[in-house]
């Protein structure tokens, strides 16, 4: 059965949202690159929210010739949405109903792992559902010090405990945190 993963962006004080826009991403280092397309490359399929989805489609569908822009165009994409209508990067599937069972279902196939970027209602809801089996967690060197509740990693209503199986410190300062799930549906 295939592990879905979560890797998410978070700043010291708890904010995960458009880290595109953050002063660390301009200096990521090949370290980072590195890890990414490892775990890209242990993958068989991304999943991702519409929110992921759009910061992501303008980027990653337009480049080519790389390892990670390669490996996520070629790669089946899953987005969980009840707007999306047109997806326009390759390979997507939008999942309008049940994403919570669809991914379910995927988990079960022969193949490699799933990756799931970003955190939102979709990573909540496979959390609740116990499917969501590791969280890697990039802990950006700063504080950002701006947002609102709607921004931060913590949302009332979902819990889980976790055990840390990894910790990679990169050059840039960036911390990964690697947690797996200690209850998971398997």
């Amino acid at each position: 059965m295939a592990k879905l993963i979560n890797s998410t962006y978070i700043t010291l004080d708890g904010i995960i949202k458009d880290p595109q826009n953050w002063p660390s991403l301009g200096s990521f280092s090949d370290e980072g690159n590195r890890v990414q397309i490892e775990l890209l490359e242990q993958c068989d399929a991304v999943v991702m929210g519409r929110h992921t989805y759009e910061g992501f489609v303008p980027v990653w569908s337009k480049l080519s010739g790389d390892p990670f822009s390669d490996r996520i165009n070629a790669l089946p994409k899953y987005v969980a949405s009840t707007t999306l209508t047109d997806p326009t990067w390759q390979n997507t599937t939008v999942l309008r109903e049940n994403a919570v069972d669809a991914i379910r279902e995927l988990r079960k196939k022969e193949g490699g792992d799933i990756v799931q970027y970003g955190f939102g209602d979709l990573s909540r809801d496979l959390l609740a559902a116990g499917i969501l089996d590791e969280l890697r967690l990039w802990v950006h060197p700063f504080l950002l010090g701006t947002g609102t509740s709607d921004d931060l990693l913590y949302r009332t209503g979902v819990s889980g405990s976790f055990d840390l199986t990894d910790s990679t410190v990169l050059s840039s300062g960036i911390i990964i945190l690697t947690f797996a799930a200690k209850e998971s549906e398997g």
